[in-house]
């Protein structure tokens, strides 16, 4: 099989095929966040069933970003928004982002990227663009933000404050739509404390992923049911 080919298969396989006759009413789309530990079944996708009692679909892929331009890959969902899947969810648990400022933008672009995901405003870019594409379907949309370093030296300390920034654009963007929830995880981490982050001190330990799962569960648990 071709090496493009075979990439194209192992992507497609990362995201969560919706069963026929499923009645899920909760999709999950984004990036290694929320897709660490699917494997061993202690993922935020696999916490939140759990907590919630209901299935989810979790079509998460790790290093997605919301903007990507590799057709191929980007439709096996490197692309966020190729994630999604057409039916009547009810919600989307939504993330993204945290790869396009990493390693998409050699940080002396890092401030461009950001305003072609999300404006200052919190009413333009791909990220507003996508969550209103979303919501236009009638399911609320949930968006978490991304875990802080413990204290500790890892890889995204250098992107702290752009960050910040960021999850202060998107508290914007879920300000002006009652149907969208920004979920900070700012708090979540005790300075100093490394359990709920894996060995590289970016992704979720399975701790880290259930913390997660809480409080994505608590929006949807405290919202009627339509």
């Amino acid at each position: 099989m071709p090496l493009r080919l075979l990439c194209l298969a192992l992507l497609a396989a990362c995201g969560e095929r919706i069963a026929p006759g499923s009645d899920a009413r909760i999709l999950m789309m984004g990036d290694s966040m929320l897709a660490t530990h699917r494997g061993t079944g202690q993922s935020v996708g696999d916490g939140l069933e759990s907590l919630l009692g209901e299935e989810v679909i979790d079509r998460s892929v790790p290093g997605a970003r919301m903007i990507y331009v590799f057709p191929l890959t980007g439709s096996a969902g490197l692309r966020i928004a190729a994630q999604f899947r057409a039916r009547p969810w009810d919600w989307v648990v939504l993330n993204g982002g945290g790869n396009d400022l990493l390693f998409g933008c050699a940080c002396a672009l890092c401030e461009t990227r950001l305003e072609r995901m999300i404006s200052a405003d919190g009413r333009g870019g791909v990220i507003p663009e996508l969550v209103a594409a979303l919501r236009a379907t009638g399911a609320r949309v949930v968006y978490p933000g991304y875990l802080r370093s413990p204290g500790r030296w890892s890889l995204i300390d250098g992107c702290r404050d752009i960050g910040d920034r960021f999850e202060r654009r998107l508290a914007r963007l879920a300000d002006l739509d009652p149907g969208v929830t920004h979920v900070s995880l700012a708090d979540l981490v005790p300075e100093g404390d490394r359990s709920f982050h894996g060995p590289d001190l970016i992704h979720p330990s399975p701790k880290g992923s259930r913390a997660i799962a809480e409080r994505i569960a608590a929006v949807i648990e405290d919202a009627p049911r339509p």
